[in-house]
């Protein structure tokens, strides 16, 4: 068993300094022993070197969740930090040459996403309970890439100012309609509502989501101006003055960006205006590690930047502006990780302490994904008319520093006292 820890940890292990225990006491001790960043891991399951050695994200996670070994130093953030800060320096597995041959093979297969299968994908992971979200994100349940202004921004002043600063883009006027792709449980579509006197009609393929949007809608008296459906976007017809659509994308899959950005197209108005705003990858195209895609998002995908392009300049739409937003996430999971931690006991009574440890590893893996290798968040503003918008940016920070702006939205469930 030695012999396979060494193979899977010798050589590209240089910084932090991770040791390992095997089941039978054996210590190994990789990279820099004197670092202040430190790991040490008991294994208990003796096969879990060679699992490692076929894949060794979907094995580290599976382990984590079924406590196929024990962190006796150091948290699980440390131990996947040590791993991401030497990751460039990894040989590829037999395993991975494999996946390399048959990319685009693999792609076609994994990110197959008809309406069918694309309700089913999204009902795995946003059909969960209700609680489960209210335990760990915002009173307003913005599940999305806050915005912090200031480093000392709590996680409710970010994500009032990420609706704020989207909104700054959509150059909003009353008494237009306004398209929300992936509405979520209803908060952005309310923001918009009440804010800015637009008529909102947001599409959502969970059901819980939208029991809880049009509950909410509702509650905040806005059924006149807000209408939320379980639609596909494939299936939406009509015109609208504005699109946005707020960490949807990352769901379309690569193989369906030439029907998305169509659809927007066909859905925009002449003089129309979308705002997308997704998860992407600053290097080249890849594919979903196979555990966040077995376990968190099946078929979910965070595209590059270029094949986002590359679709976008076969169509009528114009980029007419473009922003990324590169540590804003890792800020915006640690937050969120730390109200799922103080609330870990009521979420393993909702669930077990698998789904734990699974949501743990989860929460912890994407935090490192965006601080320290090629995660960020891209918004993109479209348009169909070259005109559509201003020439210059000043108009985003004229928005952005509204006075009237005022709405802050009640809490999705208001019977529900947040972590602090």
């Amino acid at each position: 068993m030695k012999l396979a820890i060494n193979f899977v940890f010798q050589g590209w292990l240089q910084k932090g300094c991770l040791r390992i225990v095997d089941h039978s006491g054996r210590l190994s001790t990789f990279g820099d022993p004197h670092s202040s960043l430190q790991a040490t891991l008991h294994f208990h399951d003796r096969a879990l070197p060679f699992k490692l050695m076929g894949n060794f994200v979907l094995a580290l996670g599976e382990a984590y969740m079924d406590k196929g070994f024990t962190i006796e130093e150091g948290t699980l953030y440390d131990l996947l930090e040590i791993l991401a800060i030497n990751i460039k320096n990894v040989r590829k597995s037999w395993l991975d040459r494999i996946e390399e041959m048959f990319f685009p093979l693999l792609r076609l297969v994994q990110q197959h996403n008809p309406i069918s299968l694309a309700r089913k994908h999204v009902a795995h992971h946003y059909d969960l309970s209700e609680r489960l979200y209210e335990l760990f994100l915002d009173k307003d349940m913005q599940y999305s890439c806050a915005y912090f202004r200031h480093p000392n921004d709590d996680l409710e002043t970010a994500q009032l100012q990420k609706k704020r600063h989207i909104a700054s883009k959509l150059l909003l006027r009353p008494g237009m309609r306004v398209l929300d792709i992936g509405c979520g449980w209803g908060g952005m579509g309310l923001y918009l509502a009440k804010n800015y006197g637009v008529e909102v009609v947001g599409l959502t393929l969970s059901e819980e989501q939208l029991k809880i949007a049009n509950e909410r809608a509702e509650r905040e008296d806005l059924t006149h101006k807000v209408k939320f459906y379980l639609r596909d976007y494939r299936e939406e017809t009509g015109e609208y003055d504005r699109i946005v659509s707020v960490g949807m994308f990352e769901h379309v899959g690569a193989n369906y960006y030439p029907d998305f950005f169509g659809k927007v197209s066909n859905l925009l108005k002449p003089d129309g205006v979308m705002l997308l705003h997704s998860i992407g990858r600053r290097d080249v195209p890849g594919t979903t590690n196979a555990w966040l895609r077995k376990y968190i998002f099946p078929g979910g995908y965070a595209p590059a930047v270029s094949e986002v392009f590359s679709v976008i300049q076969e169509t009528d739409l114009w980029t007419t502006d473009m922003e990324i937003l590169r540590l804003h996430y890792a800020e915006t999971l640690r937050h969120w990780w730390m109200r799922f931690n103080k609330n870990r006991a009521a979420v393993s009574k909702i669930y077990d302490e698998r789904f734990c440890r699974m949501w743990e590893f989860y929460l912890n893996g994407c935090e490192v994904n965006f601080r320290y290798l090629d995660l960020m968040v891209f918004q993109i503003q479209l348009a169909k008319n070259v005109s559509a918008v201003p020439i210059t940016r000043d108009y985003m920070l004229d928005a952005e520093n509204r006075t009237d702006v005022r709405y802050v939205p009640q809490p999705a469930n208001s019977s529900v006292k947040q972590a602090a």
